[in-house]
């Protein structure tokens, strides 16, 4: 069950493809410039977080020299908060798509407070 009401079924393989068609819808231009990051899907966020998503690592504005040889940033998309929160199919394929797009978004520097200001908040 989710919060109010039963979760929607989508396997984990099923949500890990539309991670993957929320990725390819992003333009190519901005996928040429991601850079050492990847992107995972989690069943939780961390204990006492309630997030769908998660970008951590250094924004592409905010790399120097320093950070050549760094490991892969990453970027979580949590599974099950996505699951509860949607009541139809349709609405699980929008929130991934946007939760993707969000983090993507982190890696490139973009904070929370203009997110919201873009509408992907």
């Amino acid at each position: 069950m989710g919060d109010d009401g039963p979760v929607i079924d989508v396997t984990r393989d099923e949500f890990e493809g539309l991670v993957g068609e929320a990725l390819d819808s992003i333009p190519e231009e901005f996928l040429r410039i991601m850079d050492n990051v990847v992107v995972l899907v989690d069943d939780y966020p961390p204990e006492g977080r309630r997030i769908l998503g998660l970008y951590e690592g250094v924004p592409l504005t905010k790399r120097s020299h320093w950070y050549a040889g760094a490991m892969p940033d990453a970027i979580h998309i949590y599974r099950v908060p996505i699951l509860r929160m949607c009541r139809t199919p349709e609405q699980v394929v929008e929130q991934v798509r946007t939760t993707v797009i969000h983090e993507v978004a982190h890696h490139f520097g973009i904070d929370d407070d203009r997110l919201d200001e873009l509408g992907w908040g």
